[in-house]
């Protein structure tokens, strides 16, 4: 990760959390991964000055990593250090996966990463980055974007949210479920930046839809519907479609596919084999349909999923 100058000290805690801390928890022998800090001064002053670090490698530390992390600041649109811009166009040359966490994406913008790619940033920032970089295809109502080797994510709580998914992507649903619970995160957030965008209060706020969400977990093997959604929460097709889209970011079927997705992936990671068994339980239906669900999810097959994420594959670890 790298740490440069004004760079935001709560996203520099985030990935030490989600990366750099030993999870005795999960019985696993090491860490799910080892983190290197790596700055482009032996001192860089943190963001607005609250603190100084000092002690941190150099930049060249980016050249043995496999994933590259970096971390926003305030001040986007000053042009980040050339040693800051070589060294993530560097990694990025030799196969390393470039992560940044809120403005970050300037610098990744900067570095020429991000060309005619999709990519986000934070909701504030969304049309200076526009002015500066309109090569890049930016979405600014998403958490955050994954476009495989270049991963952006949003404004600095949704830092949380791509590393719990990069988590998930390395190491399994199971994984990515026992660290946010040990964060006391949801695993996985719906909806995007446009909920936390400023917008005048409404007189009469719509009615939360945690408890349909948290009845309809616990019956995902059941034959749901939309309109079996709307009547338990007491409410037409087209209210609770626009409630979905209002808190959500997304409609009822759309969320509980993914909900059966995610189980079905954590039954795989449990050692079930039968897939038949798999989409029963899931509500997915038939293994065809597990199939291609799976595949446009998480880009795997139930077999290479199993393969990679499968009990046998526990102890697996990146590094």
């Amino acid at each position: 990760m790298i740490v440069d100058e004004g760079t935001n000290p709560f996203e520099v805690g985030v990935a030490t959390e989600l990366f750099g801390l030993p999870r005795p928890e999960l019985g696993l022998p090491r860490p799910l991964y080892e983190v290197t800090l790596c700055a482009p001064a032996p001192e860089v002053r943190m963001n607005h000055g609250f603190f100084r670090m000092t002690g941190v490698p150099g930049l060249d530390a980016v050249d043995g990593a496999d994933t590259l992390v970096v971390p926003g600041r305030p001040d986007n649109v000053v042009p980040r250090a050339e040693p800051v811009l070589d060294a993530i166009r560097r990694a990025h040359a030799r196969g390393t996966r470039v992560v940044s966490f809120c403005t970050g994406s300037f610098a990744l913008a900067e570095a020429g990463l991000l060309d005619g790619r999709r990519a986000t940033t934070h909701w504030m920032w969304a049309d200076a980055f526009r002015d500066l970089h309109p090569e890049v295809l930016l979405e600014p109502d998403v958490l955050f974007v994954d476009e495989g080797d270049v991963l952006t994510a949003a404004g600095s709580a949704a830092a949380l949210d791509l590393g719990l998914h990069l988590v998930r992507r390395d190491h399994g649903a199971e994984i990515a479920n026992a660290v946010s619970r040990r964060l006391v995160f949801a695993a996985h957030r719906d909806g995007g930046q446009r909920q936390f965008v400023e917008r005048p209060v409404p007189d009469v706020p719509d009615e939360s839809l945690g408890p349909l969400l948290a009845w309809a977990q616990e019956r995902l093997a059941e034959p749901l519907t939309v309109a079996g959604l709307a009547a338990r929460a007491a409410v037409s097709p087209a209210t609770l479609h626009r409630r979905f889209r209002a808190q959500l970011g997304t409609t009822p079927l759309a969320w509980l596919t993914g909900e059966r997705v995610a189980l079905a992936c954590r039954l795989i990671e449990r050692g079930e084999e039968r897939l038949d068994v798999v989409a029963a339980r899931s509500g997915l239906g038939t293994a065809a349909n597990l199939r291609v669900r799976l595949r446009r999810e998480t880009g795997l097959s139930p077999s290479a999923y199993r393969r990679r994420f499968g009990t046998a594959a526990g102890e697996a670890l990146v590094t």
